[in-house]
């Protein structure tokens, strides 16, 4: 069986990630595909963040988390509506729901998206911190993938 993977049409992993993916930009999510999910999985989750912001925003910057996503699902378009999706959304480090891109603001930083396969769905409320998430998180991943692009100002 193939382990969990996560990859993006708009970028290979290591590469920039295009600049219409930025906040300052169009701020919309890039478009990812998802193979090998695990047998058991009841949903997926997928978290973005910048472990580069440790230096100028003295933490790992949160931009993006998504739970409860339906583990059939093989891709994540470009500027996705989790509403219509029946996932739930968190509030990114920007103060807002749903998607921030990335904004570096002392040189060029690499962005992780992690993508975990859980054996249950999760009770946790829409507008979550990654800290909750991490928490309800506890004790259920099968697999995890990540992928990681760069972003310069």
């Amino acid at each position: 069986m193939a382990a969990l993977q996560l990859s993006s049409p708009a970028f290979d992993d290591g590469n920039p990630i295009p600049r219409e993916y930025g906040y300052t930009e169009e701020n919309v999510n890039p478009p990812f595909d998802i193979s090998g999910v695990p047998a058991g999985t009841e949903s997926l989750v997928l978290v973005m963040d910048d472990p580069d912001a440790v230096e100028p925003a003295g933490k790992i910057w949160d931009h993006w988390l998504v739970w409860n996503v339906d583990p059939t699902r093989k891709r994540i378009p470009e500027g996705w509506n989790t509403g219509t999706a029946s996932a739930t959304e968190g509030e990114n480090d920007y103060g807002e729901p749903g998607y921030g891109g990335p904004n570096p603001p002392d040189g060029e930083h690499t962005y992780r998206f992690r993508l975990y396969a859980l054996d249950t769905e999760l009770d946790v409320p829409a507008g979550a911190d990654k800290d909750r998430l991490e928490l309800a998180m506890e004790d259920h991943v099968l697999d995890e993938a990540t992928l990681e692009g760069t972003y310069a100002p």
